[in-house]
């Protein structure tokens, strides 16, 4: 609760000052003060502190009423950083801050910022339409900066946006929510609206990123006005953002979630298949749900052999309360459910790995639990204008120990083991079922883009202590730092071929943004799919970083026995697929959790150099070597695909393309496109219904001749916290390709976690038969054979079988 108060004290300051429109920083008076990392300098006007986090990140702050705010832990975990090196020197004209990465060059009058790489290349620099309102400026509440904008800059970031995915000429607002109303026939929110999990920041082509670290609402115009310049405004709070520095996309990244968090490694089996399920009954049904629906959908998942792992109960498990109805949660269950912990033991004898609710953020009274009154009574709710509220007080800890202990652990002790946090955007906003907004009042714009984290972060972090395992929580809204408290998905958007390309750029949108973990209702939410249009979405959601199946039109809901054989037989082949690939996944997560790298990548991350990138918006690769290119037009058997640089293997053909062009490439409606970098090393394993199904003996390491790559497979136990500690090892694999032969090493594990014994089977896609094969020095015979496993691929498959993880081997192979 203090936090809250500062947090609103500050704001409120702020509103206070009264300062006249337009006011500049003016010209430097003087420096102030330099203390650890922390130069403040004075101007005409304001105070401004440059803070050296590290050679490649500046904190820049500008206050014009003396006050700056106190450090929120909501967004930014990490205000302490280690001594910097860096000199200060001042001229007749200038102070020029130097560290080891970075020059900062700052001038006296008017004062402007630029920020130099070492080698004297502008980076970034203070500019404006008005020579006198250079950089930064304040007005009345809002706070600006403006910089020059270069004529080979492109943007990309800002979180979960549906519309664009290159930024440069555009204009945005970042405030979480959806938009309001449903203007189209098909009766979807608008996608240029769509704003479920903004995030104030971006990348730059240039080299840098920036973190505007603000929790109101905030306006963007990249260049939309002007080819000259662009520039970034808040409605009220500080101007206070963080300058990071690559140069490559990958680093800025990493710099950002050294400020806000990285994302914690979830569960090893949540790299398994998800489902949502309406337990029978979605709106206007409720009394079909049942305790039976639920666990005789697992049942049909596991006869069919199609493999899950997560299953959630959305809206409909609970009695709608009597006062906020279906946008309110009571904790009770729906008289429909009859024996909720029965229901719970079978789930989990059919070895389902974890099984949760949906809520909403508000507390209601049920038939028997009177929860809001209890909690109005003790003030655990967020009060509003009209009444003592309804939103339970996230911000606080004595209110989220008592939603916990009263509403949650009611359901935990029952069985469920996460939640989804949904509608975490109507807090002081209208709310999706109902006319209600939530608290209103000034005050709430400096909260309402923070409730999302703090509701995420509850159940994420209570789950996490009370099942005594690595945390899941599964959340449709966020805002900068969410990526702690995982998973986002894509929000509600129906089964129509329209909205399939807007939700693959929020994917490519979010993970730019920091965010790994992220996943969206594959084969759209509402309405009943077209089975092209299922075919091609769930092939898209089984290759996500999350894969999530989850939809509300009744009664044929999503699961994949209601599209059709063919539509199963697809889904199932691609849920084995996914199976498979578990090693190279986890392994992708874990680099995820040390990077900020996500899992899901936007081409633009790792070709930043490329312009043919910047616009593609529904290709990406899926962790390292994997380049997905889901098919998005109705009735397609082709579809264009953009290859960048190297050269890349068609994963149903075998056949080998030069990069950094265009090519047409075959796409029935079994197949969509997957190509595989040349070069690469891809582990995988045998298919499982569950992850933990049995003790996995063995794994196939497929390379792709041609280029020359590493990989890092992970291992720890899946499911604790150990490997924040260190407990984990790593395998390390390298391939190098000198045209006529090839080196592969597959080291044995580093690291304090003891690795299962497994052995290694190399699967080496080559073109021809090799003439000869040294494994650790000695001639070894060539077992060459097609791959039975796959009948579209066209190559032949050198198999190396027995290779045990106890030793290193070292394999040279020649052609």
């Amino acid at each position: 609760m203090q936090i809250l108060r500062r947090l609103l004290l500050i704001t409120s300051l702020f509103f206070s000052v009264g300062l006249e429109a337009q006011t500049p920083l003016g010209n430097f008076k003087g420096i102030l003060s330099e203390e650890g990392n922390v130069v403040t300098i004075q101007t005409d006007n304001a105070t401004l502190k440059v803070e050296f986090c590290s050679p490649e990140i500046l904190r820049f702050r500008s206050s014009w009423n003396g006050e700056f705010e106190a450090n929120e832990p909501w967004m930014v975990v990490n205000y302490e950083w280690p001594k910097v090196d860096y000199t200060v020197n001042e001229s007749d004209t200038e102070i020029i801050l130097n560290s080891k990465s970075l020059t900062i060059n700052l001038q006296k009058a008017p004062f402007r910022i630029t920020i130099k790489d070492k080698v004297g290349k502008i980076l970034n620099t203070d500019s404006s339409k008005k020579s006198t309102d250079i950089g930064s400026v304040v007005d009345q509440a809002v706070v600006l900066s403006s910089k020059k904008l270069f004529a080979d800059e492109h943007f990309f970031g800002f979180g979960e946006r549906m519309d664009y995915l290159d930024r440069r000429g555009k204009k945005l607002r970042l405030n979480v929510g959806r938009g309001q109303g449903r203007p189209h026939i098909v009766g979807a929110y608008d996608v240029l609206q769509a704003n479920y999990s903004p995030v104030p920041f971006f990348m730059s082509t240039r080299g840098y990123g920036i973190f505007f670290h603000n929790a109101h609402p905030t306006n963007w115009d990249m260049g939309h006005t002007s080819q000259d310049w662009y520039s970034f405004s808040a409605e009220g709070g500080e101007l206070d953002y963080y300058f990071i520095y690559g140069p490559d996309f990958s680093s800025i990244l990493d710099g950002y979630t050294n400020i806000t968090g990285k994302s914690p490694l979830l569960p090893k089996f949540a790299m398994g298949l998800h489902v949502g399920t309406y337990s029978g009954g979605t709106w206007g049904h409720e009394a079909e749900t049942s305790t039976d629906y639920v666990v005789n959908l697992a049942k049909k998942f596991r006869e069919l052999n199609i493999p899950l792992d997560v299953l959630h109960l959305d809206s409909t498990w609970r009695v709608f309360g009597e006062n906020g109805g279906t946008g309110a949660t009571s904790f009770e269950w729906r008289e429909t459910f009859k024996d909720p912990e029965s229901m719970f033991k079978d789930l989990y004898d059919l070895n389902l790995n974890m099984v949760g609710l949906h809520l909403r953020p508000r507390f209601d009274n049920g038939k028997e639990l009177k929860l809001l009154d209890e909690a109005r009574k003790k003030g655990y709710v967020y009060p509003e204008e009209n009444n003592q509220g309804e939103f339970v007080n996230f911000f606080d800890e004595e209110s989220v120990d008592w939603w916990w202990k009263n509403g949650v652990k009611r359901v935990a002790d029952q069985g469920a083991m996460f939640l989804k946090t949904d509608e975490g955007s109507a807090f002081g906003h209208k709310a999706n079922e109902s006319d209600k907004t939530g608290p209103q009042g000034e005050e709430i714009k400096a909260l309402h883009n923070l409730f999302p984290i703090a509701y995420a972060k509850a159940p994420f972090e209570k789950f996490s202590e009370y099942n005594q395992m690595r945390g899941m929580n599964q959340t449709r809204e966020g805002y900068a730092g969410i990526q702690r408290y995982p998973y986002i998905f894509a929000g509600d958007w129906p089964s129509e071929w329209q909205y399939f390309e807007p939700v693959i750029k929020a994917g490519l949108n979010i993970g730019l943004s920091g965010v790994g973990n992220w996943s969206h209702c594959m084969g759209g939410f509402e309405h009943v799919a077209d089975p092209e249009l299922y075919i091609r979405w769930t092939q898209f959601g089984l290759m996500s970083p999350i894969a999530h199946l989850f939809g509300m039109e009744h009664p044929n809901y999503k699961e994949p026995w209601n599209y059709g054989e063919e539509a199963q037989t697809i889904f199932k082949k691609y849920d084995q697929l996914r199976y498979q690939l578990i090693p190279y996944l986890y392994s992708t997560a874990y680099q995820n959790h040390v990077t900020g790298k996500p899992i899901m990548r936007a081409l633009v991350l790792d070709y930043q150099d490329d312009p043919n990138v910047y616009g593609i918006t529904d290709q990406y690769l899926l962790g390292d070597n994997m380049l997905i290119c889901p098919v998005t037009t109705k009735g397609a058997q082709t579809r264009v695909v953009y290859l960048p640089k190297g050269n890349w293997v068609n994963y149903w053909t075998g056949e080998t393309f030069e990069g950094q062009r265009h090519i047409s490439v075959l796409s029935p409606l079994d197949q969509m496109p997957i190509f595989i970098k040349a070069g690469a090393v891809v582990p995988m394993q045998v298919v499982v219904n569950y992850v933990g199904e049995k003790k996995l003996a063995n794994y196939d390491v497929h390379v792709y001749p041609g280029g020359d790559s590493s990989f890092k497979l992970y291992h720890d136990d899946g499911r604790t916290h150990k490997y924040l500690k260190g407990e984990f090892a790593t395998t390390l694999i390298e391939a190098r390709d000198s045209g006529n032969s090839m080196e592969i090493k597959i080291d044995k594990p580093e690291g304090i976690y003891k690795v299962d014994s497994l052995t290694y089977r190399l699967v080496l896609h080559a073109k021809e038969k090799p003439k000869s094969l040294l494994l650790n020095g000695k001639k070894v015979s060539i077992l060459d054979t097609e791959d039975e496993n796959n009948p579209y691929y066209c190559n032949r498959l050198l198999k190396i079988p027995g290779l045990h993880n106890s030793v290193t081997h070292e394999m040279e192979i020649v052609f």
